[in-house]
């Protein structure tokens, strides 16, 4: 019986290194079922537009009321957030 050295991923292959001979692929695809993988469906496109929304909301309400200012931590600014938001998400700045 073979013992396994490794097991690694390659390019939509699992790769099991044996002490017996040349590594095996394994397609990873023979191994996945449409049942575990989710579905994105348009309700939840929506859901996260609403949540971009919110979250938009909020912030432009933190900053009026000066809880925030237009600079966040670690590079980010107001206006890469909007971006952000309004290209990924279809988010409105209201």
């Amino acid at each position: 019986m073979a013992t396994v050295k490794s097991i690694a991923f390659n390019a939509g292959n699992f790769v099991v290194t044996t002490d017996e001979g040349p590594p095996t692929l394994y397609p990873i695809g023979d191994m996945l079922r449409a049942a575990d993988i989710p579905v994105l469906t348009i309700g939840h496109v929506t859901v996260l537009t609403e949540l971009a929304d919110l979250f938009v909301t909020l912030l432009r309400t933190l900053i009026e009321r000066d809880v925030l200012d237009e600079e966040f931590s670690e590079g980010f600014d107001l206006g890469y957030i909007h971006d952000v938001l309004v290209a990924n998400l279809r988010a409105e700045w209201r």
